[in-house]
């Protein structure tokens, strides 16, 4: 109680009279307060202080039913926001949108109401980077610029805590979806910021495949190459996770070597992918087809392209990546007209699916 008082009145300037004046109190009984003196053991005289400074009741110790249903709140949006990303990497993220979005929903209309405990802030931190990366599986492309907003408003959360590890995982969260909404310049300098801040090889290795990503999109092959050489050598270092991994590397390579004008170096690569493992997610064995797909038609591989554009209609489809589904028809283009066509019923189909 001391230490409340004498803080709040330091933030708002007031000095022991203009408080007690505030609480309905004299100077002399704020003072002895203060000093410990006197203590308020009754809830009421607890509540009404609370109720007359705007504090949160359990700030001095009030429990009431809302704050049972708070305890109860964290520790079901903790698990939450696990299995959303569970279920996300297992190409599940329009279930994931389905569990998170309520749950951004309570959490930011209890910071609204004045609630700003920290565990609070750090949970919405990473419900709405969580949102915002799952957003960014299920919308078509015109729509993107919604995930990258989710993701960017969990930097101010996260700046505050001051916590690199925290920073660095929302940062590479929000460059990726920035890169997914066509903002490449800021999306590599957002990448670059969370692999500085990456507090070991692990963080740093979850970073690196999206920096080469975005500098590939942007065209600055020096940058692309020099993140490249960084990531494979982290990669018999480092334990592989559904980004990092051999699989999802060559990838990023064959897309980042089109990019930045050395299409005859990807075509000389795309027959040595490696083998899918488990660590791989499903979402990416779509993004490959669609990638080799487009490595084929620049060596004229036409009927080739046609069969790895057919299966990534059909994994699209199944697990509802609109995104990959425009992917798929601005690769086959005029050149194949068959599969351009199967992928805009498709995606027409799940855009009247989402707006109903």
């Amino acid at each position: 109680m001391a230490k409340i008082l004498r803080f709040y009145r330091h933030v708002h300037g007031l000095n022991q009279t203009e408080l007690g004046a505030l609480l309905g109190y004299d100077k002399t009984y704020v003072s002895a307060l203060e000093l410990g003196k006197r203590s308020l053991t009754d809830v009421g005289s607890r509540r009404h202080i609370c109720e007359q400074l705007r504090l949160p009741p359990h700030i001095l110790g009030i429990t009431d039913v809302a704050d049972a249903d708070h305890r109860a709140m964290l520790q079901f949006g903790e698990s939450t926001v696990r299995l959303a990303e569970i279920a996300r990497q297992s190409g599940h993220a329009a279930d994931a949108v389905c569990e998170l979005w309520p749950l951004v929903a309570r959490l930011e209309a209890r910071v609204e109401d004045g609630h700003t405990e920290r565990d609070v802030l750090r949970l919405l931190a990473r419900a709405r980077v969580g949102l915002g990366v799952a957003l960014g599986n299920v919308l078509p492309e015109e729509r993107l610029s919604t995930a990258a907003h989710w993701t960017a408003k969990s930097l101010d959360l996260v700046e505050y805590f001051g916590d690199p590890a925290m920073t660095s995982y929302a940062l590479r969260m929000h460059g990726n979806e920035l890169r997914k909404a066509r903002l490449r310049g800021a999306a590599v300098e957002r990448l670059r910021r969370a692999a500085a801040l990456a507090p070991n090889d692990d963080a740093r290795a979850a970073v690196l495949p999206l920096l080469a990503r975005a500098a590939g999109a942007l065209g600055n092959a020096e940058l692309f190459d020099q993140v490249m050489r960084e990531t494979d050598a982290l990669l018999s270092t480092v334990e592989h996770s559904s980004l990092f991994n051999p699989f999802s590397l060559h990838e990023i390579r064959l897309r980042g070597l089109i990019a930045t004008g050395r299409a005859d170096v990807a075509v000389g690569l795309v027959e040595h992918s490696p083998t899918p493992t488990t660590a791989v997610a499903p979402q990416w064995r779509v993004i490959e087809l669609v990638t080799v797909a487009h490595v084929q038609l620049l060596a004229e591989d036409r009927a080739g392209a046609a069969e790895s554009l057919g299966l990534a209609v059909r994994e699209a489809t199944t697990q509802r990546l609109p995104h990959q589904l425009q992917r798929v028809m601005r690769t086959a283009d005029c050149r194949l007209p068959e599969v351009h066509d199967a992928a805009a019923q498709a995606l027409d189909r799940m855009r009247h699916e989402m707006a109903a």
